[in-house]
Parts: C-alpha cells; sequence; structure tokens
C-alpha cells in the first residue's frame, strides 16, 4: 500500500507545471515590464494581472513601469534600448509595436520582436450619453452632415481606438475630429466627462462606464455582436457598414528577438504552463469583454498580422503616414 502511495505521489508530481526552479532561465533581478500608456488602461490593467502570474512562475519580482508618450513609441523605446537579456519588456497592443517603424517612431519591425500575446480585445463606439448619438446611424449621419462636431477620444495615432476610428471613416467617406490622449482610460473619461461626444477604445477600457450608464456603447467592431456581463448585447458595426474589415487587436508583451536562448525557452514553457491556464487572465477577458487567446514565437507574429496589416494601410491611407507601407514588407489587403 505504501508502495502505491509513493508511485502516485511521484506520478501526481510529474504531472505538475514546471515550478521556477526547473525552468532553464531563472532571473537574478526583479523584471522590468514597461507599459507604455498612463496607468487605468487597458495595457496597464491586464499586465497587472499578468504580472502576479508572472512572478509565481520565475520566483522573481515583476516591476510595472509606465512611461506615456508619443502613442506609446516611448515606453517601447526605452525597452529596446535596455540591455537585450529578458529583464525588460514592452507591454501593449501589437498593432503599435509593429506600427512605429511605419510612423518613423521606432525603427524595429514587428519581426525583430520576441512576442507573447495573452488577450484579444475588440474596439466599442462608445458616447456620451449626452451626444444626442442614439445609436450608430446617427453618428455616420453627423460624420457627412457636422464632420466637425463628431469629437472623438482616442489613445493617439496607432491605438485601438485610432485604428478603429480610421476604419469607419475610410469605409464610409465621413469625417470626425480627432482627440488624442495619452491612454485609453484618459480617453474614455473624455467621453463620459463630456470633452468629447464619443470615445472608440477598446471593450476592455469602457466595460465600467457602460454598466455604470455614463458611455452608451452603439456599436462593436466585430463581426458578431459582443455581450458584456452585467450589461446586455452590444450590435456589430456590420448592422450599418457591412464591408468594413474588423481583426482581432492582440495585447502582450515583447523583448527583443535577441535575448538569450534559456530566456526564449522559459518564457515560452511559462506561457504553456501558466499562461494559457490562467484562471485571473480568464476572468479579466470575461470581465472586460476581451478574449483570452495566448500565443508566443511564430504563432504569434501569425496571429497579429492581421490587424497590424490594416493599421499601417490605415495610416497610410488616411495620410498619417508619408511612406507606403509596401516598402517595409508589408501586403495590401
Amino acid at each position: 500500500m505504501k508502495f502505491m502511495l509513493s508511485i502516485l505521489a511521484a506520478l501526481a508530481l510529474f504531472a505538475m507545471p514546471a515550478k521556477a526552479e526547473e525552468y532553464s532561465w531563472k532571473p537574478d533581478k526583479p523584471v522590468t515590464i514597461i507599459v507604455p500608456w498612463s496607468a487605468g488602461g487597458s495595457t496597464d490593467s491586464v499586465t497587472r494581472v499578468l504580472a502576479a502570474e508572472l512572478e509565481a512562475a520565475l520566483g522573481q519580482t515583476v516591476i510595472i513601469v509606465n512611461q506615456p508618450g508619443a502613442a506609446g513609441s516611448v515606453g517601447t523605446t526605452n525597452a529596446w534600448q535596455a540591455d537585450h537579456d529578458g529583464l525588460t519588456w514592452a507591454a501593449g497592443a501589437a498593432i503599435d509595436a509593429g506600427a512605429y517603424q511605419v510612423l518613423g517612431m521606432l525603427d524595429v519591425p514587428i519581426d525583430d520582436w520576441r512576442l507573447y500575446l495573452h488577450i484579444a480585445n475588440v474596439a466599442v463606439v462608445g458616447a456620451n450619453p449626452d451626444s444626442g448619438y442614439k445609436d450608430f446611424g446617427d453618428v455616420l449621419a453627423a460624420m457627412k452632415a457636422n464632420p466637425g462636431d463628431v469629437s472623438v477620444a482616442t489613445a493617439g495615432v496607432t491605438s485601438g481606438g485610432h485604428n478603429a476610428m480610421e476604419a469607419i471613416a475610410q469605409a464610409t467617406g465621413g469625417k470626425y475630429k480627432h482627440v488624442s490622449y495619452d491612454g485609453g482610460k484618459p480617453a474614455v473619461l473624455a467621453a463620459v466627462s463630456g470633452e468629447t461626444k464619443i470615445t472608440t477604445q477598446l471593450a476592455s477600457e469602457q466595460t465600467e462606464m457602460i454598466r455604470a450608464g455614463r458611455l452608451v456603447p452603439l456599436a462593436v467592431l466585430a463581426d458578431q455582436p459582443l455581450v458584456i456581463e452585467g450589461y446586455g448585447e452590444i450590435p456589430s458595426i456590420k448592422q450599418w457598414i457591412p464591408e468594413i474589415k474588423t481583426a482581432n487587436n492582440y495585447f502582450g508583451i515583447w523583448a527583443p528577438a535577441d535575448v538569450p536562448d534559456n530566456v526564449i525557452e522559459t518564457m515560452d514553457a511559462v506561457w504553456t504552463n501558466v499562461i494559457s491556464k490562467s484562471k485571473a487572465l480568464s476572468d479579466y477577458a470575461a470581465d472586460r469583454g476581451a478574449i483570452l487567446d495566448p500565443s508566443s514565437g511564430d504563432a504569434a507574429q501569425a496571429a497579429v498580422k492581421p490587424a497590424l496589416t490594416q493599421n499601417v494601410f490605415l495610416l497610410f491611407d488616411g495620410g498619417k503616414t508619408k511612406t507606403d507601407s509596401t516598402k517595409y514588407g508589408f501586403t495590401r489587403p
């Protein structure tokens, strides 16, 4: 009987996920993740959930540092310029990191980052209750009849919110007034306070205000309606613009692809053993109208390409960049 119990105990230990001491990379100093946006936005909030999971897996402190500025390129540049030793990472939306080269903000293509993705987000058109917009059709009508009156808060050029609004404008020929902020949370609060009439930031950044009745969700930039717990269903934008292209906006962390091999080996294992099964991240996604969809390496690069490609051509077609994105290896969809 004792022999059988010993075998069962050994098998149970063998089946358990690898602990920090079993990984090939054991960071001997705190790991820093630079959030290139202000505190409280979608990148900041999900990265803090992620940091707790990484601390437990790596057996080392994970420090979050907020460094907003220039559409997230300031903090991302600092992560790139730090030692390529795996101790400094950048966080955010992959469409931002991949567009900085096209915008002339950071001459680093997306392939030069080792990506670790966790959450896929979608953008929502959220209106101030006093805006006069009862549904998304009202916004489209105003964009054509009185374009300067449609003020839109986003986290800046390349952000998910700006990308969403540019997609709407280019698909319909309508005009809007862009008001940029240093993060998703300030942009959402701008629409809540009435500084702007709408915001097109991510669902994860708007859910609390939507539940509280301080924003009215008019449409989600997705092929299907979005259900938010505690609120209900938000209609798909394709109800009004059937031809508009939508793509998941993936968030995660990344380090230069030339970090030591044992860093990549360890982080790949952590993503498989811990992040893909994280209840904390799963609960976060369910609460914020997002999707838990972890990937790394080649799979992550493939996952981000649809939204990134859409983003860089929207920037070029909208006059935000002067150089055709095809010169950076992108193929027009």
